[in-house]
């Protein structure tokens, strides 16, 4: 059986399966979770909460989120593309037509490709 992430603020919870969750990007205090199909929904809190949240409701499925430099967590499984070059990375996958491209610093980057190719 799936394990579902729950985030929740004052007006809203969502109740999602990890499978669902492209990625969440931070901009400051406030932080986007973008769902595969492209929908999105802002929180008023930091990715550090996101991480302790993911860590707590989906234990062994969080393996599957990886910190990006310090404003965004991706789903690993969605990783189409790593582009040193042009500072990208694109998540995609044959389940949803869209392509999610990121503007990612060099440096996160090169962290994400070691990670990747080990």
């Amino acid at each position: 059986m799936a394990k579902y992430l729950i985030v929740s603020n004052s007006y809203q919870l969502l109740r999602i399966t990890a499978d669902r969750v492209a990625y969440i990007a931070s901009d400051g205090s406030y932080s986007t979770l973008r769902l595969i199909g492209g929908e999105e929904h802002i929180f008023s809190f930091n990715l550090s909460v996101f991480e302790k949240l993911i860590e707590q409701q989906l234990q062994e499925e969080a393996g599957i989120f990886i910190r990006v430099g310090r404003s965004l967590i991706i789903n690993s499984c969605y990783i189409y593309s790593i582009n040193l070059t042009k500072q990208e990375l694109t998540l995609s996958d044959l389940k949803f037509p869209d392509k999610f491209v990121l503007q990612v610093s060099k440096e996160a980057l090169k962290s994400l490709k070691s990670v990747i190719e080990i």
